[in-house]
């Protein structure tokens, strides 16, 4: 099999591009969160996440977050095409800062939670979910 230099070229460049096509994911993810925080520090511990380790369908996962204390949470999912999954947002007769709810993932990614809180802070947690099958995107 004779391959040629403009072959060669070709798989080059898409190689490239596939190499590239994670990092364009993340930087989605960090403008989302950037988005969210405005800019702030993102600190750690105050919210809880709560996703299976093992998904055996990535097109209802089961997720629940929880932050006493904030006005408002946003979920996204840094493997998705579309990370922004969900935003909460409680007002001052919420009884509680938590919520609940089935997401769709793309494959095995993080799934990161950041609340902010009353004091205007923000915290996050993550989880490494493993997703077996399905899911958007293919």
């Amino acid at each position: 099999m004779n391959v040629t230099r403009r072959q060669t070229l070709a798989i080059g460049l898409g190689a490239a591009a596939a190499a590239a096509l994670p990092f364009g994911a993340m930087a989605a993810t960090e403008d989302d969160i950037a988005a969210f925080t405005g800019g702030a520090e993102v600190g750690e511990g105050g919210i809880t996440l709560t996703a299976p380790e093992i998904a055996e369908n990535g097109n209802t996962v089961p997720i629940e977050v929880n932050a006493p204390g904030a006005t408002a949470i946003v979920v996204l999912a840094a493997g998705n095409p579309n990370p922004g999954v969900v935003t909460f947002n409680f007002g001052p007769l919420a009884a509680s800062q938590s919520a609940s709810t089935r997401i769709r993932l793309a494959g095995t990614q993080d799934v990161i939670a950041i609340a902010k809180m009353a004091d205007g802070s923000f915290v996050q947690a993550s989880q490494s979910v493993k997703v077996t099958i399905g899911g958007c995107g293919g």
